[in-house]
């Protein structure tokens, strides 16, 4: 196994080898499914790389090579690996040799842009709704697009039944029943409930943009790997 030298958490390491999250390593750990070098691991504990580590049963092989995959979710599909009650789930449509999962979710009803990576710590920082990242989304609604409607995303609008307020929107016009909304939040469904606040139903909702990631050229069901510029860029807007 190669060393990494530099001695990091064991939960940390887990994540690198693209197994899961740390915080789901920390439960592997807790539960007493984590050994390094014949010892049951310890929450905190630190390792280098150079010793040899099993989780369930099953030796490390050492740190994945990160991988970020920009995939065109199609409407129908469930943000989830395994769901018996699921109709599609990502992993019947991409087939990566290495085990990715999503870095925020889309809803079944939606479609467009979705992270998917292998890269534990880069899916904790993407699920963190503080760190206020940016998506960019095209959606379509059964009623005429108005100034006032626009005005209350820009301003932000009180949602009942999550009891918050949402923060300050971006938008645009781009049809009669069409607009370009930039939101930093990721309340569920936060789109839908602020069209509903607005007694308006969303018709279609697309994610064209995640942070400096566009959907572009890509067509539905359609995945790419990012390149080490992107990918770069996209760790420095979530520091």
């Amino acid at each position: 196994m190669s060393n990494m030298n530099e001695a990091v958490r064991i939960n940390k390491y887990i994540a690198s080898c693209g197994i899961c999250s740390r915080r789901d390593a920390d439960k592997l750990i807790d539960e007493g499914k984590v050994y390094i070098n014949g010892q049951r691991a310890t929450s905190g504990q630190k390792v280098d790389g150079s010793e040899s580590i099993t989780v369930n049963g099953k030796v490390l092989n050492g740190p994945d090579k990160k991988v970020v995959l920009a995939f065109y979710k199609p409407v129908g599909i469930t943000c989830t690996e395994r769901d018996p009650h699921a109709e599609a789930v990502i992993n019947d449509i991409v087939k990566y040799p290495v085990r990715v999962t999503y870095a925020g979710r889309l809803d079944k009803e939606s479609e467009g842009l979705l992270l998917l990576t292998n890269d534990g710590d880069l899916i904790d920082k993407m699920m963190r709704g503080a760190n206020a990242h940016e998506k960019e989304y095209v959606v379509r609604i059964d009623k005429k697009v108005s100034d006032e409607m626009l005005a209350r995303f820009e301003k932000g609008i009180y949602l009942k039944d999550l009891d918050v307020t949402t923060r300050p929107a971006k938008v645009e016009k781009i049809s009669e029943y069409t607009f370009k909304v930039i939101i930093s939040q990721g309340l569920n469904r936060q789109i839908r409930r602020m069209c509903q606040a607005c007694n308006c139903k969303v018709t279609s909702l697309k994610r064209i943009r995640v942070v400096n990631v566009l959907l572009d050229e890509l067509k539905s069901g359609q995945f790419r790997e990012l390149n080490e510029a992107e990918i770069m860029s996209l760790r420095e807007a979530l520091q």
